[in-house]
C-alpha cells in the first residue's frame, strides 16, 4: 500500500471537513425550519421571550446588547462565549417567526442574562421595539460558519507550510523520530512516578510530547506542573483546549498556583475569580483605559454631529482622535501581553486578531483527544513545539457526517501521534478517584491493565461491605402493565425509556435509605445520574423535580448526558442505558469511549440500569455484565 504524503492526507481531511460542514449546515437548516420555537427553547438552543435590557459599548469598543430571559429560566441552555446568534420576534396571535437580518456573537451568559456583541450600526431600536404587548423578542443559536472557516484556513496554511510548521506537519505524519534534549531527570516531590516522568518528558521534548491521562490520574495536576516548569525556561506559553469549559478549568488551576494568565474570550462560569483574568476585564482595569474611553466617546459624538462631513477640519479632528485611540490601544495591549505568562484560549479562539504576530515556544493543548485535527492546526502555526494532554479512550470529537466519520475525520491529531510516535507518550498510571473494583474494569479493557489505584482510594466506599458496582437488569421487571421498552422521540432527541427512568429514581431512593438522610446531608454525598440520551435526561430531571422524597437532596443530585459529565466525578453514579429491544440494537452506545467516561465518574458506588438481554449481545457489555456479576 502506498504511503500518502502529509500534504495528501491533509487535503483529504479538508474534503472531509467540507463534507462535515455541509452536513451540519443542512441539519441545522432542517432543524430550524422543522422545530417549533417551544421545542428549540426546551433543547436550550433558543431563549424566548427575552427582554431588551440595554445597549452600550464594551471595553473593546464593540457595540453590546444585554438581554434578560423571562421564561423557562431553569432550562439548561447551549449559549456560551463566541457562539453566533440571531434575533427574531413573534407577533401576538401569530406563530410565524420574523427574523432580524443582522446577527451577533455571544459575549457572555450569566444565569438569565446574556450579553451579545453586534456590528456597529446595528438597529438596537428595533430590538427595543420588538418587546411590546403585541410582539415578543427572542434569540437563537445560529450556524457557526466562523469555526469551519478558521479550520479550513488552518489546513490550507499547514498544507503550504514552510519552516517550523512544515517540519511539524511532516513529523506528525511520518515515523521520523521527534527530537529531544538530554538531561538527568528532575525530581518533583508532590508528583507520583508516572506524573514525574511525564513532566520530564515534556521538558525534554523539542518537538512533541503527549501526556495520556486515564480517568482520575491527575492529568490536570501534571499539566499545570509541566507548564510551571516550562515557564522557568520560557517567558510565555500558549495554552488551548477544545471547549471554553476546559480552558476555564486549566486557567483556574494555573491562577491558583500564582501564574499570571490572560484569558482570551469569556469564561462559561461568570464569577469574579474567572472574570478577573479575562482580556476584557484586564483591559478595563488598565490605568490608561479611562483616557481611551473618553477619546472613543469623543469620536462617537463627532460622528453623530456630522453636519460638515466634507470639511477638512472634521476629517483632521477625526483622524487625530482615531490615531490617538489606536496608540493607547496598542500600549494597553502590549502591557497586558507583556505581563502575562500564559495566554489561554480555545483552539478556534487562538485565531483572535489580538494574537496576530505573536509567537510562542510551546503550545499546550488540553483535552486534545476531543478536538478535530484541523482545530489543533489553528494555534500550531504560532509555536515551535507542542504538548498534547488528554485521553483518546474517552470522549471523541463530535462528527455529524457519518461518511466523514467513516473516512477518518474523527481521528484526532493526538491519536495520530500516539500511533506514529509511541516514544513521545507517557501514560499516567495511578488513579486517585475510584474504588479499585470500579477502576479495574476500565483499566483492563481500555488501558491494558496498566492503571492502578492509589492506596488511599482503593477500598473507598459509602457503606460497609458494599458492592461498588451493581447492574439492575430491567428485563426482570417487564410486567404486562409496565413495559421497559425504549421509545423513539424525534431525530435529535433519540430515545427514552420511561419505566427505566422511574426505576432509576427508585434504585437511588433505596440506596439513599440505606445511607440515611442525615448522613447524606452532613457529608454532602453527591450523585450524578447519567443517560446517553437527551430525552431520557430531560425526563429524569422532570421526574426528580416532582418527587417529594428527593426535595432535601436536590442540590446534591445532577442529571446530565455523558458529555455533560466529562471531567467531573461524583460519590455515586447511576446510569440509565435506555436501550431495550428484541433485536439487540444499541445505536451509539457502541461507542465504548462514551461508556468508559460514564462508568469512571463514580468514586464509591456505580449503579447501572439496563436491559441485559439487549445490551449483552455486544461483547463489551457482556464483559461488563459478567465482571459486575462476579464482584
Amino acid at each position: 500500500m502506498t504511503q500518502t504524503s502529509p500534504i495528501q492526507a491533509l487535503q483529504q481531511q479538508r474534503l472531509l471537513l467540507q463534507l462535515e460542514y455541509e452536513t451540519e449546515k443542512e441539519a441545522f437548516r432542517q432543524q430550524t425550519q422543522q422545530t417549533d420555537i417551544e421545542r428549540r427553547v426546551k433543547r436550550g438552543d433558543a431563549w424566548w421571550p427575552v427582554k431588551f435590557s440595554k445597549s452600550y459599548y464594551n471595553s473593546l469598543n464593540q457595540l453590546a446588547v444585554e438581554l434578560v430571559r423571562t421564561a423557562d429560566t431553569d432550562i439548561e441552555h447551549n449559549f456560551e462565549f463566541g457562539k453566533p446568534v440571531a434575533f427574531f420576534r413573534i407577533d401576538s396571535g401569530e406563530t410565524a417567526i420574523h427574523h432580524f437580518r443582522l446577527t451577533g456573537i455571544v459575549s457572555y451568559v450569566d444565569g438569565d442574562r446574556m450579553v451579545v456583541t453586534v456590528p456597529d450600526g446595528f438597529p438596537t431600536v428595533d430590538l427595543q421595539n420588538a418587546t411590546t404587548p403585541d410582539s415578543s423578542l427572542g434569540i437563537q443559536l445560529s450556524f457557526d460558519e466562523t469555526s469551519y472557516r478558521l479550520m479550513m484556513e488552518a489546513l490550507d496554511r499547514t498544507i503550504k507550510g514552510k519552516g517550523r510548521l512544515g517540519y511539524l506537519r511532516d513529523l506528525f505524519y511520518s515515523h521520523q523520530k521527534p527530537e529531544t534534549f538530554v538531561f538527568p531527570p528532575i525530581h518533583f516531590p508532590y508528583l507520583n512516578a508516572t506524573q514525574e516522568e511525564a513532566v520530564n518528558m515534556v521538558l525534554r521534548a523539542k518537538d512533541v510530547a503527549i501526556v495520556h491521562g486515564p480517568p482520575g490520574t491527575g492529568k490536570t495536576t501534571t499539566l499545570v506542573e509541566a507548564i510551571r516548569e516550562t515557564l522557568m525556561r520560557e517567558n510565555q506559553v500558549l495554552v488551548c483546549a477544545q471547549s471554553n469549559m476546559a480552558v476555564d478549568w486549566i486557567s483556574e488551576k494555573l491562577v491558583d498556583r500564582g501564574i499570571n494568565v490572560l484569558r482570551i474570550g469569556n469564561p462559561t462560569r461568570v464569577n469574579d475569580k474567572m472574570l478577573s483574568f479575562t482580556y476584557e476585564r484586564r483591559f478595563e482595569a488598565h490605568p490608561d483605559y479611562p483616557h481611551l474611553w473618553a477619546i472613543r466617546k469623543a469620536i462617537r459624538e463627532l460622528r453623530s454631529r456630522r453636519k460638515n462631513v466634507g470639511s477638512s477640519a472634521y476629517h483632521q479632528k477625526l483622524e487625530s482622535l482615531k490615531s490617538r485611540a489606536t496608540e493607547l490601544e496598542i500600549r494597553i495591549n502590549n502591557d497586558l501581553f507583556g505581563e502575562a505568562r500564559v495566554i489561554a484560549s480555545t483552539l478556534v479562539g487562538a485565531a483572535n486578531r489580538l494574537l496576530d504576530g505573536q509567537k510562542f515556544g510551546t503550545l499546550f493543548i488540553d483535552e486534545a483527544a476531543q478536538a478535530l485535527e484541523a482545530a489543533c492546526w489553528i494555534p500550531l502555526r504560532r509555536v515551535s513545539r507542542v504538548v498534547l494532554a488528554g485521553d483518546h479512550c474517552q470522549l471523541p470529537p463530535t462528527v455529524k457526517s457519518i461518511a466523514a466519520l467513516k473516512a477518518g475525520l474523527g481521528k484526532t491529531l493526538m491519536e495520530r501521534i500516539v500511533e506514529m510516535h509511541p516514544e513521545a507518550v507517557t501514560l499516567l498510571k495511578i488513579q486517585y478517584r475510584m474504588n479499585d473494583d470500579i477502576m479495574r474494569f476500565s483499566s483492563n479493557y481500555f488501558y491494558h491493565g496498566q492503571v492502578e489505584s492509589a492506596p488511599e482510594v482503593k477500598y473507598r466506599s459509602i457503606l460497609d461491605m458494599d458492592v461498588p458496582m451493581t447492574w439492575i437488569d430491567t428485563s426482570q421487571f417487564d410486567l404486562p402493565l409496565t413495559s421497559f421498552k425504549e421509545e423513539f422521540v424525534g431525530e435529535s432527541f433519540g430515545r427514552i425509556n420511561k419505566a427505566e427512568a422511574e426505576l432509576t429514581l427508585l434504585a437511588l431512593q433505596n440506596y439513599f435509605e440505606k445511607i440515611g438522610k442525615q448522613r447524606l446531608l452532613d457529608e454532602r454525598i453527591d450523585v450524578g445520574i447519567i443517560s446517553p440520551y437527551r430525552a431520557q435526561v430531560q425526563y429524569l430531571r422532570r421526574l426528580l423535580m416532582k418527587r417529594e422524597y428527593f426535595k432535601p437532596f436536590r442540590r446534591l443530585i445532577s442529571v446530565n448526558t455523558v458529555d455533560g459529565f466529562q471531567g467531573q466525578e461524583r460519590d455515586i453514579i447511576v446510569i440509565s442505558l435506555v436501550r431495550s429491544n428484541d433485536e439487540g440494537q444499541i445505536g451509539f452506545l457502541r461507542d465504548l469511549r462514551r461508556m468508559n467516561v460514564a462508568i469512571t465518574r463514580a468514586r464509591m458506588k456505580l449503579i447501572i440500569l439496563g436491559n441485559a438481554p439487549t445490551m449483552t449481545r455486544h461483547p463489551f457489555y457482556r464483559q461488563l455484565w459478567q465482571y459486575i456479576d462476579n464482584l
